[in-house]
């Protein structure tokens, strides 16, 4: 009787909670000062130094886990002919409530916090077309010395030398350099990983993702390594409390860029530069023809081979996977969803003309 009162109780709770999460969503300010810098830095570190000594992916277990729980309750509620289904229905919620509970309160009220231009004391607004071609021009330019430096050659390919295990130490490096600059990217306690789902997430057309709850950041080992350094980066900054993703691509793009190493400079002005070009091309033709025509052979030759990778994946899947994400993210303070993370265009903007 106490485990059904219980059961009971967690699924009215379920409700509160919605209706919490919906109220407390109006407080940006409140939750940047109690929850984002307060609550959840205990939180996120504590999580950091529980899983993180862990040689492999535990979140990873932990969402298989899930999933196969969930899958044997729906077996035995269609094996049983949905008998008792009212009261299964409450197990059901109460387990949900349980779940959407730690969700928000080990990392889900981020979404809801002041954005990052504001916190970096930055302004950030719709860059002009003139903007856009001129940061791009400058980012261009050091992402073809950066290549140039690499190789010697224009026309040959980076190849990155590093381990996914070398990236993740090299990584913490340039959040160090980060830190002095911006404070609040200190980073400490690394709890980064190989996801051990790296095949799925392929199919997926994903590169990485972060745990919530075991504060574990996940890379797909399996993507093309000269983008592995901007995808450390990004899921690192999910970690410390950057839930948007245009504002984890930024952080990512900035910890990249303040790494001494070359391969992670690199990486930081190709994953920029992808995201320019792309902009430009939707608003001036002729100006994406001649930047693109302006870029050095290898690179040309680094994003053909980064396209063809992710091209033999496809599959009737991803579309559906894509769209109840492009859902999530919208529920979650991202009105654009996927195309939240093509915006980090105006951070980068906003950025290199403060420079």
């Amino acid at each position: 009787m106490k485990n059904k009162k219980l059961y009971l109780f967690l699924a009215y709770l379920f409700i509160f909670q919605i209706v919490l999460v919906q109220i407390v969503s109006k407080f940006p300010a409140f939750i940047e000062q109690y929850y984002s810098n307060g609550l959840y830095l205990v939180t996120s570190k504590l999580l950091r130094v529980l899983f993180g000594w862990i040689p492999f992916s535990f979140g990873d277990l932990l969402l298989a886990a899930l999933l196969v729980v969930s899958f044997r309750f729906i077996y035995r509620l269609f094996k049983d002919r949905f008998k008792k289904f009212k009261q299964k229905l409450i197990y059901a919620i109460a387990f949900i409530s349980v779940i959407y509970s730690c969700f928000y309160w080990f990392w889900g009220f981020n979404y809801f916090r002041e954005p990052l231009a504001k916190n970096l004391g930055f302004s950030q607004s719709k860059c002009t077309t003139e903007e856009l071609t001129d940061v791009s021009k400058n980012i261009m330019q050091r992402l073809n010395e950066t290549q140039l430096f690499i190789t010697k050659n224009d026309s040959v390919k980076v190849n990155n030398p590093y381990s996914p295990k070398e990236m993740y130490q090299k990584a913490l490096s340039g959040y160090q350099n980060l830190a002095v600059t911006f404070p609040q990217f200190e980073y400490q306690y690394t709890s980064v990983k190989s996801s051990l789902m790296s095949l799925v997430q392929t199919y997926n057309g994903t590169s990485g993702y972060f745990n919530p709850f075991t504060g574990e950041a996940q890379v797909n080992d399996r993507i093309p390594i000269n983008g592995y350094p901007t995808t450390v980066c990004h899921e690192m900054a999910h970690q410390l409390g950057i839930a948007a993703e245009n504002e984890a691509n930024f952080v990512g793009y900035l910890a990249a860029l303040s790494n001494e190493d070359i391969y992670f400079k690199y990486a930081a002005y190709r994953m920029a530069f992808s995201y320019l070009i792309s902009e430009i091309r939707k608003r001036d033709k002729a100006m994406f023809n001649t930047l693109i025509n302006s870029v050095n052979k290898g690179i040309l030759l680094d994003f053909k081979e980064s396209s063809e990778f992710w091209d033999q994946y496809q599959n009737p899947i991803e579309p559906l996977i894509k769209r109840g994400y492009n859902s999530y993210l919208k529920a979650n303070n991202q009105a654009n969803g996927i195309e939240s993370y093509n915006y980090v265009v105006d951070l980068i903007i906003s950025y290199e003309n403060q420079q």
